[in-house]
């Protein structure tokens, strides 16, 4: 009987693991590859900044995952997990529904030899009173479409006001991490976009644009030389920097600080922390973490069930010689690990028992400020870790979503996208419009 393996998420780690799989297990007939997810398209994730703020036309970076299934052997399956039978070795996925209401997929199970979980995370708000009902996440493209409209709507309100007072937006982000900033530095941007097209009634110095972290820098998870630059970059642009500010409050009308500040906000946008999806929970009996993230043991593969693997976010895998820290939630750790479980899955197959297990490498990191400057370091066992600013880190930064659509596409078919990019240029807006 054919080895059937399911893999739930399909983001960067789900994706590329599926791709391989079904080039190398599915196009021979060696194993039957499913990949299951909630949504019919995948972006990548580090991109959503740029949607959010109109750099980036989710529509045309989009990937189908029933087309990219189609090129590439294995089978897509539209619908989101909601439950997990180990002794029977099957899934269960919710009916999915239309507009209307009505049911557009039934609920269904889905049986498998070897399940990979590979769900991602989303933003955890802490439980901060107001965060959820007032504020704007950026965990989805639906999320990141929803902060692009709001901020049209409020430019196209702003532009037609009589009164200077309603031309000013105000937008607030919490967390400085590498998406409040990248963001911050994106907002900044399509100001100076938004005037040059016609909005010049509302200049870009009213748009206001707060960055609050509540620890002591931006970028906190990355080395001080990273964040002292960029933090100075974005002061420069005209961005409010408040560090040590934790947000305890959310209103309709602005952020309230444990520190006591009241910060005013018509768009307010929460970028800070994070958490795997709550239904992994207890989830027939599989060990969790206090962000719901999935125990694995190095081999990826489940402490309590050696059938399941999960990968990303929502694994928490151990990092040996860090005092007990577990991977971080970074996109390289997914892609890595994608890699790894698509040598391991093959050896399981054949009967071997012992399966290599996985150890986190740190390429760097690089951060975008759109496209005033980058900052970041590369590292390598060769090089050391190697400082980068301005437009040789912005072209390093580009080219790690190139590596995305390679280990998806192909070169040849990455190659003709860059170039039709290039045509595009001249014949698009800079910024999404509508």
């Amino acid at each position: 009987m054919t080895h059937q393996i399911v893999i739930v998420g399909g983001g960067a780690g789900g994706l590329e693991l599926a791709t391989r799989l079904g080039k190398s297990l599915g196009k021979k007939g060696h194993a039957k590859i499913i990949l299951v997810d909630a949504t019919l398209t995948h972006i990548w994730k580090p991109l959503l900044h740029e949607v959010a703020a109109g750099s980036l036309n989710s529509s045309g970076d989009e990937l189908n995952y029933v087309a990219q299934a189609k090129w590439n052997h294995f089978e897509f399956q539209y619908g989101r997990m909601s439950n997990l039978d180990r002794a029977r070795k099957c899934i269960s996925l919710d009916e999915t529904l239309d507009e209307n209401g009505e049911v557009l997929v039934p609920a269904r199970e889905l049986s498998y030899d070897s399940l990979v979980i590979a769900v991602g995370s989303t933003t955890n708000d802490f439980g901060t009173q107001g965060a959820a009902e007032h504020c704007l996440f950026l965990d989805t493209r639906e999320q990141a479409d929803r902060f692009h409209r709001q901020l049209l709507r409020r430019y196209m309100r702003a532009h037609a006001s009589q009164t200077p007072a309603d031309e000013r937006i105000d937008v607030a982000i919490v967390g400085a991490g590498a998406t409040g900033v990248e963001l911050a530095a994106e907002l900044h941007n399509a100001a100076h976009e938004l005037s040059a097209y016609g909005q010049n009634r509302v200049s870009p110095e009213n748009m206001r644009i707060t960055l609050i972290e509540a620890g002591p820098r931006v970028l906190p998870a990355l080395p001080e030389r990273i964040s002292l630059p960029v933090h100075q970059t974005l002061e420069k642009l005209g961005v409010t920097v408040l560090t040590g500010a934790s947000v305890s409050e959310v209103t309709a009308e602005a952020l309230h600080t444990a520190q006591g500040q009241v910060i005013p906000a018509s768009l307010k946008v929460w970028a800070a922390g994070i958490r795997a999806p709550g239904f992994l929970k207890d989830l027939d009996g599989l060990e969790t973490n206090r962000i719901n993230q999935l125990q694995v043991r190095p081999t990826l593969q489940t402490t309590r069930d050696d059938n399941i693997f999960a990968l990303g976010d929502c694994a928490a895998c151990p990092q040996p010689g860090t005092d007990g820290r577990n991977v971080p939630p970074r996109a390289q750790a997914a892609h890595q690990q994608a890699s790894l479980l698509a040598k391991s899955l093959k050896l399981r197959m054949q009967g071997q028992g012992a399966l290599p297990e996985y150890r986190y490498r740190d390429y760097g990191s690089l951060i975008s400020l759109s496209t005033f400057s980058a900052v970041g370091n590369l590292m390598g066992n060769l090089t050391g870790s190697v400082m980068l600013e301005g437009w040789l880190a912005r072209m390093f930064y580009v080219s790690l979503y190139r590596m995305h659509q390679m280990a998806l596409y192909g070169l040849p078919r990455t190659l003709l996208l860059m170039l039709g990019d290039r045509i595009g240029r001249s014949t698009k807006p800079r910024l999404k419009l509508h």
